[in-house]
């Protein structure tokens, strides 16, 4: 059995709701049954035929029935359905009454009160700067003047939703028109106050950050009933007229930046070097005065003790202090023996040749010891026969 069948919905015993149409048409043969009978009534009371009495109780009973299907229809017509995701904005003679939730509703039917669905879960987008298409540009929109007195060309798109139909519906004619007018007016507003580098190249981010809690301050104080989304940056860059000078520019401050780290680098490999070689003859230079300084100490010390000694024994003094200079001289110099008290030949001894040609006899190779490092003691010894070497060639000087 189809939906239009007219029997459609009717159960056998009459324990179904009504079919509407089967009602409509029973009304109308009522309906002209009434109204025959009522023409009838009136030619048989000209001519003394037909029935006269019960026609007026029947139209009554005709209209109330009609008045009564009118109505329920009417009733009828104030249910409405809300989806998911949308709301249902009841309105009584042009005023706002209630915001309705999703499902099955009723209010007072038309012209009482109307209903209007609005959708709070669909993402809306606005375009500025271009239309459906980043190349078919809007440079009334996108030109826009940086902090450093550059213009560039921008374009960015912007997602929201609805967070309060009775605001977006009631509070401003054109709603979709002020988001657009507030992105705008924001993104001006952030542009003008960043560096022409920041938004074209690291700050792309935090200027749609920016951009999207400016226009949602605005928003909110305008009371559009609207919650941003989303803030996309499309394309950001120099205008077309001034393209080619603008890469030129770009290149060279690469070429600069390149030559500052080239530089910087020579600077890091100098410097250190530089200072490290300061800092190397600062300690050799200090080194070699506190050694001079311990030096001459240490020899004005050994003069005071020789000439405590030489005060105490003055020729024997001299005669040591001449043996050890002798034998510091003499132990790195050829030794000849030369005598002549036997006789009046004279006897010639070279005693390093004969050594040399005697060759001496082959010893085990010696074990080399470091040697113990000089005592005070030894210390005073040096300077002792330093003393006395000095004091044996005044002596010479002398005589």
């Amino acid at each position: 059995m189809g939906l239009n069948d007219p029997q459609w919905g009717r159960k056998k015993g009459n324990s179904g709701p009504p079919d509407l149409d089967e009602l409509w048409r029973n009304v109308n043969k009522k309906l002209n049954n009434l109204f025959k009978r009522k023409s009838g009534s009136g030619e048989g009371s000209g001519g003394g035929e037909g029935p006269v009495g019960g026609s007026p109780r029947q139209f009554r009973g005709g209209v109330g029935l009609l008045a009564g299907l009118l109505l329920l229809m009417w009733v009828s017509s104030g249910f409405y359905i809300v989806n998911e995701g949308q709301r249902g904005v009841v309105l009584r003679f042009g005023k706002y009454i209630e915001t309705t939730q999703a499902g099955l509703r009723w209010h007072l039917p038309y012209p009482v009160e109307v209903m209007e669905s609005v959708n709070v879960s669909q993402v809306r987008t606005v375009e500025i700067g271009y239309r459906n298409n980043v190349r078919s540009k809007v440079l009334k929109e996108s030109l826009m003047l940086t902090d450093d007195e550059n213009i560039i060309d921008i374009q960015f798109a912007v997602q929201y939703i609805l967070k309060n139909p009775e605001e977006f519906l009631f509070t401003n004619r054109d709603p979709e028109s002020a988001v657009m007018q507030a992105a705008e007016t924001a993104i001006r507003e952030v542009i003008g106050k960043s560096k022409m580098d920041f938004v074209l190249y690291e700050g792309r981010e935090q200027v749609a950050a920016q951009t999207t809690k400016l226009m949602q301050e605005i928003l909110d104080r305008y009371k559009i009933g609207v919650a941003i989304s989303k803030v996309t940056m499309q394309n950001a860059q120099p205008p077309e007229q001034v393209q080619a000078a603008f890469d030129d520019a770009v290149k060279a401050g690469q070429d600069r930046e390149r030559q500052k780290n080239e530089g910087q680098a020579y600077a890091n490999d100098v410097i250190p070097k530089a200072r490290g070689n300061a800092s190397r003859l600062l300690e050799e230079s200090e080194g070699y005065k506190q050694r001079v300084i311990v030096s001459s100490e240490g020899d004005a010390s050994r003069f005071k003790q020789i000439l405590v000694e030489y005060s105490k024994a003055p020729g024997v003094t001299r005669d040591r202090l001449y043996l050890d200079m002798m034998q510091q001289v003499l132990s790195s110099t050829s030794k000849i023996l030369i005598d002549q008290k036997s006789g009046n030949n004279l006897l010639y001894l070279p005693l390093d040749k004969l050594i040399q040609t005697s060759g001496p006899s082959p010893s085990p190779a010696p074990v080399s010891e470091t040697p113990p490092p000089p005592t005070a003691q030894d210390a005073g010894h040096d300077g002792l026969a330093r003393s006395r070497e000095a004091f044996r060639g005044r002596e010479r000087e002398t005589r």
